[in-house]
This record gives structure tokens, C-alpha cells and sequence, in this order.
């Protein structure tokens, strides 16, 4: 089996993009790739693009999760919230920025393989959870910061809810498909819109609060 290349085109595929954030590269350096997909994808885990997972589900281009998980400006002592574990691979970057990862999948297998991942890469600093992402990870609240890897018009409110005072969420807003990735922050008046700022498609955000 051909090995994948270096990730060193994944790192100029996020600079490419306007990712600027040193920490935030040298994530995309360390983590590898290829441990966070399915073997038959192996080769191609270091190429910036979508790899199919079960359920019909993608992985999210590693240059996107790079402008998402910039857009959170991270500091390292941040306990985040990812609604949409996949195979860990976005959850490996926001563990080596933030202090703390509360990851939640709705796909029991796709949990399992995640945590099976992240253990193997010698990431400890995460809890990946079963259970509807719509609805949050209540226990852990509240975060510093939200990451939402699935589209919705609008943001579930059990999201806002659980972000803290002044953090920051990150949701690709519309119908899954043709979004809007959009900043909003949490202030005395409830959750506001920042910017829009950047154009993808995103698989849709399904669950009590999103799709059906």
C-alpha cells in the first residue's frame, strides 16, 4: 500500500486559504492524517479534500477545519465543544490549541473509531460522546468556544445556551449544501452574528434542533 505524502500539503493548503495562526499550522504538521481515516482512504489522507466515512457521512476538507478552528482564536486553555466527531481528525487539531475537547458524534461506530484514534495519536485531552449534537453536551457546559462541522439555517438554541459569556461559536450556516461558515459570539443579549466568512458545503446538521 502506498504510504500518504507529507502533510507539509495539507499545511500550504491551509495557508493557501488565509490560515495564518503558527499554532494552528504546526497542528496540521504534527497530526497525521492518515490515522484518521478509513484504511482503504489511507493514501489519500493527505490530499486537501473531503474522505467518505460511513453512514454516508465526509470528513470536512482540512483546509476548512483550518479557517473554522482559526476563526475560534484559540489560546490553549479553552475547553471546546464539536458537534460532529467524525474520525477525530478535526477533533486532533482542536486538542492540540485548546486546554479541553468535549466532542459529540451521532454515530456510535464513528465514536468508537474516533476515540480509538485519538488514543492511539496519544491524545488524551478529549471526551467524545455519543448522543444528538443539536442538543449540546449539557454536563460539560459551559465553553469557551463551539464548533459545529454540519450545516443549519440557523444555530440550534441549546448551543447558545451552553456557550459562556463572550465565547465564540462557529456554524456553516444554511441547507447543507451551498452554506455560509459564520462567527457568532455570545454576549449579554444572546448570541450575535459577527461575520460571515467563508463559502462551503457541508453535510446537514441533523438532530432535535436541525434536520429531521
Amino acid at each position: 500500500m502506498m504510504e500518504p505524502r507529507p502533510a507539509e500539503e495539507l499545511v500550504e493548503a491551509a495557508r493557501g486559504v488565509g490560515v495564518t495562526e503558527p499554532r494552528l499550522l504546526d497542528a496540521v504538521r504534527v497530526v497525521r492524517r492518515c490515522d484518521f481515516v478509513p484504511p482503504e482512504f489511507r493514501v489519500f489522507a493527505d490530499e486537501d479534500r473531503p474522505i467518505p466515512l460511513p453512514h454516508h457521512q465526509v470528513t470536512t476538507q482540512p483546509s476548512l477545519s483550518a479557517r473554522m478552528i482559526e476563526a475560534l482564536t484559540l489560546t490553549g486553555t479553552e475547553h471546546v465543544l464539536e458537534v460532529g466527531t467524525g474520525y477525530g481528525y478535526q477533533t486532533a487539531l482542536l486538542a492540540k490549541l485548546a486546554g479541553f475537547v468535549t466532542s459529540i458524534e451521532r454515530w456510535p461506530d464513528l465514536a468508537a473509531q474516533a476515540r480509538h484514534n485519538l488514543a492511539a495519536a496519544g491524545i488524551d485531552n478529549v471526551r467524545v460522546v455519543v448522543g444528538d449534537g443539536t442538543g449540546g453536551v449539557p454536563d460539560g457546559a459551559p465553553y469557551d468556544a463551539v464548533l459545529v462541522s454540519a450545516a443549519f439555517p440557523t444555530v440550534p438554541p441549546p448551543l447558545a445556551h451552553q456557550l459562556m459569556s463572550g465565547g465564540v461559536l462557529v456554524q456553516p450556516i444554511g441547507p447543507g449544501g451551498a452554506d455560509e461558515v459564520t462567527l457568532f459570539q455570545r454576549t449579554a443579549e444572546g448570541l450575535v452574528r459577527v461575520e460571515p466568512f467563508l463559502r462551503a458545503r457541508f453535510v446537514r446538521l441533523y438532530g432535535r434542533y436541525g434536520y429531521p
